[in-house]
């Protein structure tokens, strides 16, 4: 597909980036299907987003947070989502920082190879969007951790991100395949593992009758399916590495990270969701 066009002062940022990030090594890019498949990762700070748009294949589009491509709305994101844990009595610090990156966050996320994620009731331009890109052949990159331990290499994740399968089927007639990457900043390398298809088979199927309340229709249980796929395999990926120090979802000070062969829960405080 046709590469993105990029502004001037955005190639001179990522040339930056590439200087002081260094290179990334991909391993197993022969698991990642040239088209029709999401690539799920995680988020390990900035590292997998810079990962993403640095070293993944020019047609691998990845979801952002929307708010960080709006002049207005970046600070009060970046902030709440970056440094909020930090203590306090530096976080008027971090305010200031959440107000000076904000022009530069417009830049770099308008001209990368993003699709803005919205969690209000923009979220239909975010599929819209990603169905499109999926349509022209793109693949994409996601993220979906969110405020809640898992174990000591993932957080849990958010499982609507599924439903592009559904709809990609409706409107393609093709079953997505979900492939798990693993970011090992501590390595310099990502690490992708054998994908998992969308089964069409639970579109036929809507509303099930189960024993267990949690699940209502037969695409809860498959979001449930390809969701645990994805955490344990991301885990096991880490897990059979040399020992290394996990880089968490949320920014906890570094005191609080823990490496791949720990089975304790992450120490850190309450969260807020």
């Amino acid at each position: 597909m046709e590469k993105k066009k990029t502004s001037f002062l955005f190639k001179i940022i990522v040339a930056l980036i590439r200087l002081f990030y260094g290179k990334t090594e991909i391993i197993g890019l022969e698991n990642l299907p040239e088209k029709d498949a999401i690539l799920v990762a995680n988020h390990a700070q900035m590292n997998g987003p810079i990962v993403g748009e640095l070293f993944l294949p020019d047609n691998c589009y990845i979801w952002c947070a929307g708010q960080m491509m709006h002049l207005k709305e970046v600070p009060q994101y970046a902030f709440t989502d970056f440094w909020s844990q930090k203590p306090k009595w530096i976080q008027p610090f971090f305010k200031l920082v959440s107000y000076v990156i904000a022009p530069l966050s417009v830049v770099l996320f308008n001209n990368a190879r993003t699709i803005p994620v919205y969690h209000d009731m923009r979220i239909m331009s975010t599929f819209k969007s990603s169905m499109q890109m999926l349509q022209k052949g793109a693949n994409l990159l996601i993220f979906p951790e969110k405020d809640e331990t898992y174990n000591n290499i993932l957080y849990a994740f958010q499982d609507k991100f599924i439903d592009l399968a559904r709809l990609y089927y409706k409107k393609a007639g093709k079953e997505l395949v979900f492939v798990p990457m693993y970011v090992a900043p501590a390595f310099h390398k990502a690490y992708i593992g054998k994908g998992i298809t969308f089964h069409a088979s639970c579109l036929d199927d809507d509303v099930i009758h189960s024993n267990n309340p949690k699940y209502e229709s037969a695409i809860d249980i498959e979001r449930n399916r390809i969701c645990t796929y994805l955490m344990e395999e991301i885990t096991d990926i880490a897990r059979k590495l040399p020992e290394h120090t996990v880089i968490p979802y949320r920014n906890l000070p570094k005191k609080y990270y823990l490496t791949n062969k720990d089975v304790t829960e992450v120490p850190h405080e309450k969260s807020r969701s």
